[in-house]
């Protein structure tokens, strides 16, 4: 585990590197969907201080048997009637895709006395499979999360399609980091920083467009 865990660090480091950025601008969270508790404390062990969990029910045991140390990012889609569970186990989360999310998640928030730093999810590429706003779409949720009471909007996050080469999937992320710094200089202003972006396939290429957190499982835990 802690040679993969070295090799992904280095990686980021490389790709951060070729375009001029500090490498420690870029947080590394590592997914565990489908990855037991053990594996997962391993690489915590190893030095990996974010795990992200796609589904909130899965990650209710797995975070009480992984115990104390890292922050638990929720990088899936997120269900009404899950809003409390994920606001009681989650320190970040990464998918907002709709002002009734938001407002459950804000609701859950206040019952919690906790401010929750979201990310809104937008589906740049237009999948019909993904969840995600139209980038048209996000200024408004935007604006409309910023007048909670209890989240607190840091940036967008994205899945972008899957590709055997990652170049195809350049356009993606330069995308939503020019839709990121327009609603930075417009209604979200300059705490709206944080680009969501990148996985296992593709992660350098979203760090040379500007991502500051990447999602990754399989280069780290291997195939599930």
């Amino acid at each position: 585990m802690g040679e993969r865990y070295r090799a992904v660090v280095e990686r980021i480091a490389r790709a951060a590197e070729r375009v001029g950025r500090d490498p420690a601008s870029v947080k590394l969270i590592g997914v565990t969907k489908g990855v037991d508790a053990a594996r997962v404390r391993e690489a915590v062990d190893a030095g990996l201080g974010d795990l992200g969990e796609n589904r909130v029910q899965e990650a209710v045991l797995k975070i009480e048997a992984v115990g104390p140390g890292p922050l638990w990012h929720l990088i899936g889609h997120l269900q009404r009637n899950k809003a409390r569970l994920a606001v009681g186990r989650f320190q970040v989360i990464h998918s907002l895709d709709s002002l009734r999310i938001a407002e459950a998640v804000d609701r859950a928030a206040g019952e919690a006395v906790r401010r929750v730093p979201v990310l809104i999810e937008v589906n740049v590429a237009g999948e019909a499979t993904k969840y995600g706003l139209t980038p048209g779409a996000a200024a408004d949720l935007v604006g409309r999360v910023l007048a909670c009471r209890f989240l607190v909007p840091i940036g967008l996050m994205t899945v972008a399609p899957l590709a055997g080469d990652p170049e195809t999937v350049r356009p993606v992320f330069r995308e939503l980091r020019a839709l990121r710094d327009r609603l930075r200089a417009g209604v979200a202003g300059d705490a709206f920083c944080e680009l969501s972006m990148g996985m296992s396939g593709d992660f350098e290429v979203a760090i040379e467009e500007g991502a500051t957190m990447v999602r990754i499982g399989r280069a780290l835990f291997g195939d599930r």
